[in-house]
């Protein structure tokens, strides 16, 4: 089995600043991309960055030059580091990891999700 376990959300006043963690863990070959997902109340889930194992980034526009993906292969560990927070970033945040597990077996897992709450 394996398992994504988040860490390092909370209670922010508007611009500061948060890190979250994400450490899978299990039976893991190896992993592909990971990325960083999250829900508001009301609205649907949507995708805030992803990162490919090479290094490479994805970011929706509404969190360009704000937050930054990075990730420990080393590890098993995906990074989010949030800076400007602004109330609207307020949401339940989720990670997720393409994992190979077999020699033809790729899974998503998702983590449990970690409350980021931004206000005054």
């Amino acid at each position: 089995q394996v398992q994504l376990v988040e860490s390092g959300g909370g209670l922010v006043q508007p611009g500061g600043s948060l890190r979250l963690s994400c450490a899978a863990s299990g039976n893991i070959v190896s992993i592909n991309a990971m990325g960083w997902y999250r829900q508001a109340p009301g609205k649907q889930r949507e995708l805030v960055a992803a990162i490919t194992s090479a290094g490479s980034t994805n970011y929706a526009d509404s969190m360009k030059g704000r937050f930054t993906i990075s990730r420990d292969n080393a590890k098993n560990t995906v990074y989010l580091q949030m800076n400007s927070l602004k109330p609207e970033d307020t949401a339940v945040y989720y990670c997720n990891a393409d994992i190979r597990t077999g020699i033809k077996t790729i899974v998503r897992y998702w983590g449990q999700g970690t409350q980021v709450t931004v206000s005054s």
